[in-house]
């Protein structure tokens, strides 16, 4: 079954300048719409490894939902357990500036409610061969408890991102039972009430160190931009991962990206600094396309031992 991977799709409507942006002005620029949603996105990642991730989600009964499960499928994600339903997808809208950075976003989130029957049904069939889960703790909350249930159930890794943290904040407990949480330096002091913005990954990883210690979490890294990632677990390990330097494009799933390196590595017998590295590699990859056209990867490339099925 591979990675098993659980949340939202989304649509992403992206603008881009043609010339210098100017905020709360006219910008002349280009449109285009991309199939997202982190966990869409982390699928796709983990596929450009070579690797077959089974992704557990929900799209629209429409020409543009068929659309993400063939592309999906096109990739080898085993796409069996995608259901089909009425408004099954959210929308993203965001204006990019020079830098290739957000400087102005709006989202529509999906009902994520089918996917809880959807786990009562058919979780067993689901988590009982994977290889470890990768999920969204913003997903509705009788969900997030389903996919734990079944992972303590079948003895399996959960490692969770997040794409809305307002969301996340309401399931912290949830934190002490996931092996392994990703998110963004701003995310991390929403989480922990605090402003990070200002710490350089020196500070962030000291003090990522007390509040996973703290508030008793196995292990988190958090990404901060061109500045890498930092990260801690609860045996005491704490570190940076340097980010790598490449001619930026387009920020838009870089975290995804990295967070599909951690879970790939963190999976497959690495150890934390060693997946963040992986994460590193992956999200560079992204940042510095230029067509959607994401590169891809053998296992062997980050030193993974993994038989590749054709």
């Amino acid at each position: 079954m591979g990675i098993v991977v659980i949340g939202a799709v989304f649509v992403d409507i992206k603008g881009y300048p043609l010339s210098a942006y100017i905020p709360g002005g006219r910008n002349s620029g280009r449109v285009e719409q991309v199939h997202g949603g982190v966990s869409r996105n982390v699928a796709e990642d983990i596929a450009n490894v070579e690797l077959r991730p089974t992704f557990v989600g929900l799209v629209d009964d429409t020409g543009t939902g068929q659309d993400v499960i063939d592309k999906l499928a096109n990739h080898k994600v085993n796409t069996r357990y995608i259901q089909r339903v009425p408004d099954g997808m959210g929308t993203w809208l965001a204006v990019f500036d020079n830098d290739g950075d957000v400087c102005a976003a709006i989202s529509k989130r999906p009902d994520t409610t089918p996917l809880t029957r959807l786990l009562e049904e058919q979780g067993d069939e689901i988590f009982r061969d994977c290889d470890s889960i990768a999920l969204e703790l913003d997903l509705e909350k009788e969900t997030v408890k389903l996919v734990l249930a079944y992972a303590k159930k079948y003895n399996k890794k959960v490692f969770a991102a997040v794409s809305n943290m307002s969301i996340a904040m309401e399931r912290r407990d949830f934190l002490q039972h996931i092996d392994c949480f990703v998110c963004n330096q701003q995310e991390a002091g929403l989480l922990f009430s605090d402003n990070y913005d200002h710490l350089t990954p020196e500070q962030m990883s000291r003090v990522l160190a007390e509040n996973v210690h703290s508030a008793n979490i196995p292990c988190m890294v958090v990404t901060m931009g061109a500045q890498g990632a930092v990260y801690a677990s609860s045996t005491g390990e704490q570190g940076i991962a340097p980010a790598k330097k490449v001619d930026v494009k387009d920020t838009t799933g870089a975290g995804d990206a990295f967070f599909a390196g951690t879970v790939i590595g963190l999976t497959y017998g690495k150890n934390l600094p060693e997946s963040c590295e992986i994460g590193s590699r992956l999200a560079a990859s992204v940042i510095c396309i230029t067509e959607n056209v994401c590169p891809r990867f053998r296992p062997r490339e980050f030193g993974l031992d993994i038989p590749v099925v054709d």
